[in-house]
């Protein structure tokens, strides 16, 4: 898929959303888009479905306890003549079995995109996918765009099923052309909010990295992220988009603006210590597509995004960074002008 009308950043009329259904509302991307969806009155109802009750307020949000694995999602899509689906349950940070993570991203994307299949009121479907499913290795492009392959396409892990969920997309699109569809693939989302293994990571206070590696990485700050998906929703831009802020940073360079200490060492050894970690202290922050991304890196091309949307992110990789390193206490002891002159300017690139 790839974007249409680049550069239009249209929105077209008649086209805003009347009903809403968000997947994954209890968890925090849902939450939140949930909650910037409401505030728009030219939608009608917003339906928020999990397998768990919200933890936090979701206004006038209508919550519906379903499991999209099973048929029950179609029952819920078909009596509330839900027009547009937000499908935000891709699951980037495992928290128990990889089985049950796969049927929750693979089985259940099928059969949520079964039933908009069904559904007659269906016109829109927007989609969490992961700037993952380029993979990371030592031969990946310098920038990938979105007409880009994977040098190594992901063999485990979520990586692997946001591949799957984009391949099922397709399908659905060739058997539905009236659709409108939006797939997004986010860098790793970044802010004061945000809970992670990525976050987890850069908070350890000795911060273990691959001996000999120093990754080009991006981020997205939670707000962009919220708006891009905003856009999506409430406006037609059909097609494939990379999202990220603008700019990289090196590993050395976050770390050392957080204020961490790093511990370099070999990736056999780090490996050994995440698969540990999660035999026997049910860890996740050493999985093997984190361990990879903090190898190698991935660095992607927003451009399509921007012409498409006509705007850009208000923070870059770096300013996503500051926000969350500040949030949570994480300050660099040498002062950032001398900082960035100790290293060339580096951070400012």
């Amino acid at each position: 898929m790839g974007a249409s009308d680049a550069g239009s950043g249209r929105h077209v009329s008649g086209s805003t959303a009347r009903v809403v259904l968000v997947t994954g509302v209890s968890r925090f991307l849902g939450a939140r888009v949930a909650n910037a969806l409401q505030a728009d009155p030219a939608i009608e109802r917003v339906i928020g479905v999990d397998t768990v009750p919200p933890t936090t307020p979701l206004g006038r949000t209508e919550f519906v306890r379903v499991d999209i694995r099973t048929p029950s999602i179609a029952k819920v899509i078909s009596s509330a003549d839900v027009d547009t689906v937000v499908h935000l349950n891709l699951v980037t940070a495992p928290a128990g079995p990889r089985p049950k993570m796969k049927e929750l991203n693979v089985i259940g994307t099928m059969q949520l995109l079964a039933a908009c299949q069904r559904s007659p009121d269906m016109r829109k479907l927007v989609v969490r996918s992961s700037a993952a499913v380029y993979g990371a290795s030592p031969r990946d492009h310098a920038v990938f765009t979105e007409a880009d392959e994977p040098v190594e396409a992901p063999s485990s892990g979520y990586a692997k099923d946001a591949v799957e969920v984009e391949g099922y997309v397709r399908g659905l699109q060739r058997r539905r052309s009236d659709l409108t569809v939006s797939v997004l693939r986010f860098a790793n989302f970044l802010g004061p909010g945000v809970d992670s293994p990525l976050t987890r990571y850069l908070r350890m206070p000795v911060v273990p990295t691959v001996l000999g590696f120093d990754p080009r990485l991006q981020f997205v700050h939670e707000d962009d992220g919220i708006e891009v998906l905003r856009r999506m929703i409430v406006e037609d831009h059909p097609g494939t988009y990379n999202v990220a802020g603008d700019g990289v940073l090196l590993l050395s360079q976050a770390l050392r603006r957080a204020g961490r200490t790093s511990l370099p060492m070999p990736a056999s050894t780090l490996a050994a210590l995440g698969d540990a970690g999660r035999r026997f202290a049910g860890l996740s922050g050493f999985s093997p597509e984190l361990l990879r991304w903090l190898t190698y890196g991935r660095v992607v091309d927003t451009a399509t995004l921007v012409r498409e949307l006509a705007w850009r992110p208000k923070y870059g990789s770096e300013a996503a960074f500051a926000e969350f390193a500040q949030a949570r206490g994480l300050t660099s002891r040498i002062p950032l002008e001398l900082f960035d002159r100790l290293t060339g300017g580096l951070g400012s690139r």
